[in-house]
């Protein structure tokens, strides 16, 4: 997707990176969603690194960490922050971002950013609900038949799935064959067979 775009015209001049989460991992883990950004985008693009705003994982103080990105953001995109678009995944199990079930952090209304409790062995930075529903708009990437299931539960606003969580009025869903192709998940007009 990354690749894609970065072969597109767009004014990188205008544009300002922000990360959705991030892992708690070492500069360069393969973990890491920059280490992935920098490959895919980065690398390929006329952004300056003043124009790119990675989520602060290396600090001590992940707290406060949090409470500077949350400055970061109201500097760049104003009080309270108002992304123009939001890039998010969905995870097997429902999650988005690093907004995964059972995890506290889904219940924050009062903040922009976070650090989460341990999923899949780390510690995780992400953005919460309130910031996510106020973007101008979300596009979800949903691809592989492991998605297919949980994709029909997003689809059907199935609020047990913290994805659900996230208003869909100003989102567009973009998904392979693979994981639109599931018993009554795939869209009007899309052929499974």
């Amino acid at each position: 997707m990354f690749r894609f775009l970065a072969s597109e015209q767009v004014s990188w001049k205008a544009v300002q990176v922000v990360q959705v989460d991030e892992r708690v991992a070492p500069p360069g883990d393969l973990e890491r969603n920059l280490t992935h950004l920098h490959e895919s985008l980065f690398s390929h693009v006329p952004l300056l690194p003043e124009q790119i705003h990675a989520m602060p994982v290396d600090e001590s103080d992940l707290e406060a960490a949090a409470g500077t990105y949350s400055q970061i953001l109201r500097r760049i995109a104003g009080t309270p922050p108002v992304l123009d678009l939001v890039h998010l995944g969905l995870g097997p199990d429902g999650h988005t971002a690093s907004l995964v079930p059972g995890d506290p952090v889904l219940e924050i209304n009062d903040r922009d950013v976070a650090v989460t409790g341990v999923y899949q062995r780390r510690l995780r930075m992400t953005l919460t609900c309130p910031i996510l529903n106020r973007a101008r708009h979300l596009m979800w990437l949903v691809t592989g038949p492991e998605k297919a299931e949980i994709l029909g539960r997003l689809r059907d606003r199935d609020t047990s799935i913290p994805a659900s969580r996230i208003s869909q009025k100003v989102a567009v869903v973009m998904t392979d064959l693979a994981a639109a192709c599931v018993t009554d998940s795939a869209p009007k007009g899309v052929s499974c067979a």
